[in-house]
């Protein structure tokens, strides 16, 4: 269910965005390349920085570090970048794209982050490679280029759409947030009947 969640707030995102300001989004090649660095590059440095002072002082454990750093290499999720900079009145355009491209770009840089600062590589024991590149894009291209490209074509093919859009637009950003806290909900709920499965 959280799946349609997903599809539904990207959705929304398509319908209320201008495509103008997509395509300034994806122009704006510096502004791109700067959030991409500083998410993979200055927070996993600082975590880096910071856990191996903790350890070292003895307040965290290595395994406890090692997991803060580790996290500090993943991109962040689409929906919370999308729903928190929407809330916070920030640029949305900017948010989807660079949201996308670096989970798309995470998936063959985390594992070198990883590699590069703990030496641990992100295969599986018996040596396969556990992320499947094609199922990934196809689950980012399903559940956000596609959503977000439908809203498009809905706004600019069916003027209805545009009056709708614009007389509950403050209902969007209300119903894209309580879609988020779903899914957070819905995947405290699975970790904690099933632990195993993450």
């Amino acid at each position: 269910a959280t799946w349609i969640a997903v599809i539904f707030i990207f959705l929304l995102a398509g319908l209320s965005l201008k495509t103008a300001e997509l395509v300034n989004a994806l122009s704006n090649i510096k502004f791109n390349a700067l959030i991409l660095l500083f998410n993979f590059g200055a927070v996993s440095g600082i975590v880096y920085g910071f856990s191996r002072l903790m350890i070292s002082w003895n307040v965290v454990s290595q395994p406890l570090g090692d997991g803060m750093l580790i996290c500090s290499c993943l991109p962040l999720t689409i929906n919370m970048v999308l729903v928190l900079t929407k809330s916070s009145g920030g640029d949305e355009a900017a948010a989807v794209f660079n949201a996308a491209a670096g989970n798309m770009i995470g998936v063959f840089l985390t594992p070198f982050l990883i590699l590069m600062y703990l030496g641990v590589d992100s295969t599986s024991d018996d040596g396969e490679d556990p992320v499947s590149l094609g199922q990934m894009f196809l689950k980012l291209g399903c559940r956000v280029v596609l959503p977000v490209l439908v809203g498009q074509l809905l706004q600019k093919k069916v003027p209805t759409v545009t009056e709708f859009v614009k007389t509950y637009k403050p209902y969007f950003k209300q119903t894209q947030e309580y879609m988020l806290v779903f899914i957070v909900y819905t995947v405290f709920c699975k970790t904690f009947r099933d632990p195993d499965a993450t």
